[in-house]
């Protein structure tokens, strides 16, 4: 593919704005709709031999490389899909959490930072900050206790804290589909959440 079928290409799969996140050139459409390629490093316009060992890195995945879609790029497109549909529920802040709490900030920074020590609350960073995410908090700010035990193994193994908060409040193969942060408020299945939150987390070790 020349750099226009590539760019062509890759709008229609939809992971255009994924390129520069994966450490891959990037484009830009000119005035006149042309794709200008442009070097991560250098800013410079790519040549000849740099377009082609792009297009044979994005083409690298699968038996045929002719139809083969980049899986980097893709997995990009679905963490960021997730993460703002994460961002888009419930969290909380020190602040908002003292309030909730009713405590000062600085009590509630305290506490939430030495309950995330004991791996007992799930803790985001984001864009210079940290998020509660609130889902495994009770209407007065503490931990649900029916998530103690299935926090401890996720937050131990070293799991990505995204990837636990996303396994936690979407459907879970290894639940048949349920939700696992609402399956564990029942008593009948809060033992199989547990067990299938054990199993991922030595996953994650190994």
């Amino acid at each position: 593919m020349n750099g226009e079928q590539l760019a062509a290409w890759l709008e229609e799969l939809g992971l255009a704005d994924h390129l520069e996140g994966a450490g891959l050139p990037s484009f830009e459409r000119d005035l006149g709709g042309v794709a200008r390629w442009r070097d991560p490093g250098t800013g410079a316009p790519l040549t000849d031999d740099q377009l082609a060992d792009l297009d044979r890195v994005l083409h690298q995945d699968g038996d045929d490389p002719a139809h083969a879609v980049p899986l980097g790029l893709v997995q990009l497109r679905r963490r960021a899909a997730v993460r703002t549909a994460l961002l888009a529920s419930p969290t909380h802040s020190y602040a908002s959490l003292a309030r909730l709490r009713g405590v000062s900030e600085n009590a509630a920074r305290f506490a939430v930072h030495k309950a995330a020590e004991r791996h007992a609350l799930l803790l985001v960073a984001y864009d210079g900050g940290v998020l509660v995410p609130a889902f495994q908090l009770t209407d007065d700010g503490e931990l649900r206790p029916e998530l103690a035990a299935i926090l401890e193994p996720l937050l131990s193994s070293g799991m990505e804290p995204w990837q636990v908060w996303a396994w936690l409040t979407q459907p879970a193969g290894l639940l048949g589909g349920q939700i696992p942060h609402e399956a564990a408020r029942d008593e009948g299945e809060a033992g199989i959440v547990r067990h299938a939150a054990v199993r991922l987390a030595e996953r994650a070790r190994d």
